[in-house]
């Protein structure tokens, strides 16, 4: 393990602390091991790339200079926070797309005694990224910035869940309503802004740096992560699950289950367009 993934793993552990003893909520024994379970399920299991990036990032804004032990711990919580929206994302996601394992295991809200109490555990996910910012930037010139930035790629984000999931309803096939254009867009509101431009984003203002002076920046990361969601719907259809780390599209089929998103009906067409060829 590098030394940078260890310290970046170091500083999980010291904003889980501070959460589960945040004075805002005077929390009961079983309150407390219960969000501690919920946030080790399902913030650290990932390959940690979006987090890793901050720390990458300002390394290469630094322009070679040794970082100071502060500097990456601040670094490590802004990547904490993307990691945090992430889990939170998928959370939801899978509740949504009722899918069955994600990274290997079963998905939280199927986990016994969870259900759809995995709904506000989401939700707890989701307002744990303010708590870190206010404590570790709050006295930072560019704590509001980091706000703004967080608020508005969630609705992004948001918004281009909500695109994909009325585009093509469950148990409607009318491939009409399910364009690459429309595509496109999804990928790129879905993913590409949390994925790849929020972590650069957050390294470009712990560096100072105004984000309207880097637009050329964020259009970049913006077509990178859209490849990279392009490359992940292919892999929900034909990778395998072995290597993915959960069920593609195929491996419903035999249980008559096509509830399958609009992105992987598009796959199937144009596979059977001869457009792909797994």
């Amino acid at each position: 393990m590098s030394d940078t993934k260890s310290k970046f793993l170091e500083a999980y552990f010291v904003l889980k602390s501070e959460l589960l003893h945040d004075p805002a909520f005077e929390f009961t024994d079983d309150s407390r091991k219960w969000v501690e379970r919920m946030l080790d399920y399902n913030v650290p299991g990932g390959k940690l790339n979006r987090g890793l990036s901050v720390i990458d990032s300002y390394k290469l804004l630094k322009e070679g200079k040794e970082l100071t032990d502060d500097e990456i711990f601040l670094a490590s919580a802004l990547g904490w926070c993307i990691e945090w929206l992430q889990a939170y994302f998928l959370l939801l996601d899978d509740i949504m797309d009722n899918s069955h394992t994600r990274r290997g295991q079963p998905c939280w809200f199927r986990q016994p005694k969870i259900g759809m109490i995995a709904v506000n555990d989401g939700l707890i996910l989701r307002n744990h990224i303010p708590r870190v910012l206010k404590k570790h930037f709050g006295g930072k010139p560019y704590y509001v910035d980091l706000l703004d930035l967080f608020n508005e790629v969630e609705f992004q984000t948001a918004s281009g869940q909500m695109i994909d999931l009325i585009t093509t309803h469950e148990g409607e096939k009318d491939l009409s309503k399910y364009s690459l254009p429309l595509h496109h867009r999804i990928v790129q509101y879905k993913t590409a802004y949390y994925s790849f431009y929020l972590p650069v984003a957050c390294a470009l203002l712990m560096a100072g740096e105004n984000l309207d002076n880097h637009i050329e920046v964020k259009n970049i990361l913006i077509e990178m992560g859209t490849y990279f969601q392009v490359q992940d719907d292919y892999l929900d259809c034909f990778g395998d699950p072995e290597v993915i780390g959960k069920l593609n599209f195929w491996d419903y089929l035999p249980a008559g289950m096509w509830k399958t998103t609009g992105k992987q009906i598009l796959l199937l067409w144009l596979k059977l367009k001869n457009f792909i060829h797994p």
